[in-house]
């Protein structure tokens, strides 16, 4: 019997498939992947592929994105249950008639979405954003707008800190990230004195004020290449993430910075795609992402806002 990692590289082959995965996937599907990367870096990979299937190792509103800029692709997700809280925390229906309402109110305001958020989320907005181009496009937005920023509450509320734009903030959050406790961030400072924590903006303020470096992932990757000796850093973001740095760069200790319960803080959701779904999902060609009528909005908006 062919070993199974053994069996999806041939299969990628024979099938004509390109991998992308998110830095949140266990580190053996990173492994196997073409392009690795987050949110941002994966759409603009999705755009370049050459082969007719792309096989996205994350969650579904990412599939959905990069269906949307590949309409010509087949794009296929190992499991479709691969979701995300900040999406769910979002529907579009909510969206639209709380949009509805502020407009009724006499409010001006473009919507700046995070592109954790379905496509019909995307179709209401006027800009979708990354954690590492959310600042550029904050700027863009005219200041006689408001903005309505959606679904994360948490990194709105850097935004605000960084930009100095006020804004109207959707109660969303990941369930992964809003898990860290600071008492336990503290006593980690304690046990590694010398450590440097980095935190994503997705974490909780608590956690971001106590943090030396407040980033999204491929920003994190950037400020830890920086350190030329050997460091400890306190990682606060989705343990995946850690093979990642730990693969770029060895020199480096890595602690992960514990939630209310372990320090474990997986992204369940991400943790539903396995190798095994991997093979199966090239075998069959499916589960496939197809296109929707919403796609045709939002991949403009996504174009606008990622791809230029």
């Amino acid at each position: 019997m062919l070993d199974l990692v053994e069996e999806i590289r041939q299969l990628k082959k024979q099938k004509n498939a390109t991998i992308l995965a998110h830095y949140y996937q266990d580190g053996e599907i990173q492994d196997l992947a073409d392009y690795t990367g987050d949110s941002l870096k994966l759409a603009r990979a999705a755009t370049k592929v050459q082969t007719d299937t792309i096989v996205f190792c994350g969650v579904h509103f990412m599939a959905e994105t990069a269906k949307m800029l590949n309409p010509e692709k087949r794009v296929l997700l190992p499991d479709p249950k691969a979701g995300c809280s900040l999406a769910e925390s979002c529907p579009a229906v909510e969206l639209q008639r709380y949009q509805e309402m502020q407009r009724e109110n006499g409010r001006k305001f473009e919507t700046v979405t995070y592109i954790n958020s379905s496509a019909a989320v995307k179709a209401l907005s006027d800009w979708v954003v990354t954690s590492g181009n959310a600042q550029e496009i904050i700027r863009r937005v005219s200041a006689d707008q408001e903005i309505l920023f959606v679904p994360d509450r948490h990194l709105g509320q850097y935004l605000q800190e960084v930009t100095g734009r006020k804004m109207i903030l959707w109660n969303g959050a990941c369930m992964v990230h809003e898990i860290f406790s600071v008492g336990d961030l503290l006593a980690l400072k304690k046990e590694i004195p010398g450590g440097i924590t980095i935190a994503h903006p997705e974490c909780p303020a608590n956690i971001r004020e106590h943090s030396d470096f407040v980033g999204g992932t491929e920003a994190m990757l950037q400020f830890i290449a920086s350190f030329a000796q050997p460091r400890d850093f306190l990682v606060a973001t989705e343990a995946n993430m850690m093979w990642q740095m730990q693969s770029k760069f060895p020199r480096h200790c890595y602690h992960p910075v514990p939630g209310i319960t372990c320090a474990c803080n997986k992204c369940p959701h991400m943790a539903l795609n396995t190798l095994e779904k991997l093979r199966n999902c090239l075998v069959n060609g499916s589960p496939e992402i197809t296109w929707q009528p919403e796609f045709t909005q939002a991949r403009e908006v996504v174009q606008r806002s990622l791809l230029n």
